[in-house]
């Protein structure tokens, strides 16, 4: 009859006069606390083992191994026979530190890269773990206890929930962002104790892809800006900066003078407003939590002047005479009457005031712009995320500015907003 397999071994390292354990499970304890000790030092059991943890002979060893065995029996009838190091604590509530900046384990993490969390990616969060986590019943289950099953559980059960419209969340982006929400949260937990096993470690994150809106191609560009169409300099100022800076809402109406580079020149983005969509939106950094510059056609620049002359310098650039900002659905309110004045067609297209990035991305990949160069320009830091903007079209920033200066200056003074000509 062949041997029973032992309960542990304790071989001693060749390198060195320590010893090595490794449990298995004929030992009584379920497989995945026997994977945690497997080739482990003595020197890592837990503080109530400490006089075990440099035996000097085999014996002491074994004597060891059988101490940490009945150890972790008893917090097996615990519930809890996972490593001692580990922070025992419900799935809920561990998720639930990642909702709130001041206790989020991540937070002191992100702000030693001076990349700290902004106000929108906490109210994602938030919004999941309320919405999507907080009630299933993988909240309940211990971290140190969750299993690879336990998790594909979770996932599958998020993947067949009916969303407001019906459909199944399962491919969309709600369901990709609540599992990398997740499986973020516990590669946090992993970091604290390495010899967890985290079960989220071979499930791969769900792929979305990205939505293509439509974009604007260089002759439905010029007549943007054709006589008539753009009523007033915030308006031409803003159009400007959206298709020749690739700028966002949230930046633009961000931008201070100490932005702009009249000799370069360029624009450094440096701010941008979270929550932008809410009343309680804060002034933070651009998306990507980075500084990056953009371009400052000549188009932007005489639109800026104009607008100073006629409001005053205040904080921020794009301010009416009182100081005060557009507000958040003041493009949205515009754009639509601004493609019927050029008389855009849609024709299925989904053209969106955020379609302005894609034109520009567009523009300099026809010129063979370098696409790493597009990626820093947009603020990309996901090359994939920037193959998303490029599309085809014809010319370059500087082409396409001097064209709309040309447009706004065909037709004498009717309807002209801003007195200049490109040369």
């Amino acid at each position: 009859m062949p041997r029973p397999p032992k309960p542990f071994t304790t071989p001693k390292r060749a390198d060195s006069k320590t010893f090595q354990i490794t449990l298995n499970p004929s030992c009584g304890l379920p497989p995945r606390v026997c994977l945690e000790w497997k080739r482990r030092s003595f020197q890592e059991f837990p503080d109530e083992l400490a006089r075990h943890r440099y035996p000097k002979t085999k014996a002491a060893a074994s004597a060891g191994a059988l101490a940490l065995v009945e150890f972790l029996k008893k917090r097996q009838a615990e519930g809890s026979a996972r490593r001692a190091a580990v922070e025992d604590i419900p799935v809920g509530e561990w998720l639930e530190k990642f909702t709130r900046i001041e206790t989020s384990p991540r937070t002191g993490i992100n702000a030693s890269k001076n990349r700290p969390y902004s106000p929108d990616t906490i109210g994602n969060y938030r919004s999941y773990f309320a919405t999507h986590i907080g009630g299933d019943e993988f909240c309940s289950l211990r971290m140190a206890e969750v299993e690879e099953d336990d998790a594909l559980g979770f996932v599958t059960r998020l993947s067949v929930k009916k969303l407001a419209n019906g459909r199944t969340m399962s491919g969309s982006r709600t369901f990709a962002g609540v599992v990398v929400f997740v499986r973020m949260a516990f590669r946090e937990y992993q970091r604290r104790s390495r010899a967890w096993l985290n079960p989220f470690q071979y499930i791969s994150p769900p792929v979305v892809k990205s939505k293509r809106r439509g974009f604007i191609p260089e002759d439905e560009m010029l007549g943007l800006f054709a006589p008539g169409v753009l009523k007033t300099t915030m308006e031409l100022a803003v159009c400007a900066a959206m298709f020749l800076s690739g700028l966002r809402r949230s930046e633009i109406f961000a931008l201070k003078p100490d932005c702009f580079d009249w000799h370069t020149p360029k624009i450094t983005v440096k701010r941008a407003w979270q929550n932008f969509d809410l009343k309680e939106r804060v002034l933070g950094p651009p998306k990507g939590k980075r500084e990056r510059d953009a371009p400052f056609d000549p188009v932007l620049q005489e639109a800026i002047k104009k607008l100073w002359e006629e409001n005053g310098r205040h904080e921020f650039v794009f301010s009416w005479k009182d100081g005060s900002t557009p507000g958040p659905s003041w493009i949205y309110f515009n754009f639509p009457r601004w493609l019927k004045g050029a008389g855009i067609e849609l024709d299925g297209r989904e053209i969106v005031p955020h379609s302005s990035r894609h034109s520009l991305a567009s523009l300099l990949e026809e010129k063979g712009v370098p696409i790493r160069y597009i990626q820093d320009l947009l603020g990309h830091s996901d090359l994939e995320t920037t193959k998303v903007y490029l599309h085809s079209t014809g010319k370059t920033i500087q082409d396409i500015g001097m064209k709309i200066s040309e447009v706004m200056a065909g037709n004498g003074d009717e309807g002209k907003i801003v007195e200049f000509k490109v040369s």
